[in-house]
């Protein structure tokens, strides 16, 4: 009789210890991936119910990072992560800052979401100045010193934010007050590519990954397919970047995003072998001596006529990339209201950059391709 007695309680026992084998076996084959391949600052792990944002860079020279969680509405989520900010989505308002922020909402149809910006006339996106035409976007100031009134007015579901440094003291009140705000750490990435990739943040906010994705893929291919075409390209022009601000002349270091578009496109960028991601700050006569017999010019500062240029210092008209008029700049396409096209849209279309660059420096590869941002200067 003591053996049926003791029985039933070594089976159960036996059975929770399977169970709890089991249950932990399936948890670490649940194992949950990295959804990012090229952006270095952003992080996104996609679980059933919820995914776990992580944006590690936000801004240029921090360690700070930042965690939320984006979860369906109703979802039971695991205690732990009750510390993070929680953001239910799909989300149906928003309050962007950066006009790059902006062609993700444009190409993820998402542009009825968006009810504030800092500086509208900024805007160059045709779908969005309809909207601010209509009354539907506000204005918002600065975005240093946003309007926080105007924000607490609109009650966004989240504010996505672009910030220069982590003393903000707008941002942080709005934050207090119960408003999710994202820092978007999108500008402070090199890889052109990895700049695109911040489209996966908002297709996450709106429940569209696989649509954000889709549009990504599609750009990572259209990049490859350049570099291809120009895989074998031997001659290398030299180039050119920058302009003289006051007495300093600033220009792309050789690990910038600039000098990475610049060497995709099988250029000889002159300072390509400098260190770091930021601008070198040389005086007229260092550039001179350097860049003199240059073939090619690139990104002259905010000029948008050889006039212009002249105007400012007329020793440019010394370089030979001036004389024979080989200098483009994307800062003469501009939208409706004066908004540079290149800032709004150039970072979420790097495909569109490189072939840019590429019918530029190597016409013959690309002989009946029309620019969408880089214009020879007149």
């Amino acid at each position: 009789m003591n053996y049926i007695k003791v029985y039933p309680v070594f089976f159960l026992m036996l059975f929770l210890l399977l169970g709890c084998k089991n249950e932990n076996k399936e948890n670490s084959q649940n194992t949950v991936s990295n959804a990012i391949e090229y952006a270095q600052g952003l992080s996104l792990f996609e679980y059933d119910n919820f995914t776990l944002l992580k944006v590690t860079q936000p801004w240029i020279g921090t360690n700070r990072s930042f965690t939320y969680v984006l979860h369906k509405k109703g979802a039971q989520l695991p205690d732990s992560l009750s510390v993070y900010p929680l953001i239910q989505v799909p989300i149906q308002s928003v309050i962007v800052t950066s006009t790059t922020h902006l062609p993700s909402l444009d190409f993820l149809e998402e542009v009825n979401s968006l009810k504030g910006f800092p500086g509208l006339d900024y805007i160059s996106s045709d779908k969005i100045r309809q909207q601010i035409k209509k009354g539907e976007i506000k204005e918002l100031g600065q975005n240093e010193s946003i309007n926080t009134e105007a924000v607490l007015d609109i009650e966004p579901d989240v504010i996505v934010a672009f910030a220069m440094d982590e003393h903000n003291s707008p941002l942080k009140t709005l934050e207090q007050s119960g408003i999710p705000v994202i820092y978007n750490g999108d500008w402070t990435e090199q890889n052109p590519l990895g700049k695109a990739e911040w489209i996966k943040l908002f297709g996450t906010l709106y429940g569209k990954e696989a649509q954000a994705k889709e549009l990504f893929d599609t750009i990572v291919s259209d990049y490859k397919s350049v570099l291809g075409l120009i895989e074998n390209e031997s001659d290398l022009p030299t180039v050119m970047s920058g302009v003289m601000y006051q007495d300093v002349w600033y220009l792309p270091q050789g690990e910038s995003w600039m000098a990475v578009y610049l060497k995709d496109a099988k250029a000889d960028y002159l300072w390509k072998d400098t260190k770091g991601t930021g601008s070198l700050a040389l005086s007229f006569e260092a550039v001179f001596d350097k860049a003199r017999e240059a073939e090619y010019w690139i990104s002259p500062g905010h000029y948008e006529t050889l006039k212009d240029l002249k105007g400012s210092n007329a020793h440019y008209a010394e370089f030979e990339s001036f004389k024979t008029r080989k200098v483009y700049s994307f800062a003469p396409v501009k939208g409706e209201t004066g908004g540079t096209l290149f800032y709004e849209l150039g970072p979420m279309r790097p495909d569109w950059v490189l072939k840019d660059l590429v019918s530029i420096l190597h016409p013959e590869l690309l002989p009946d391709y029309k620019p969408y941002f880089f214009q020879q200067l007149k």
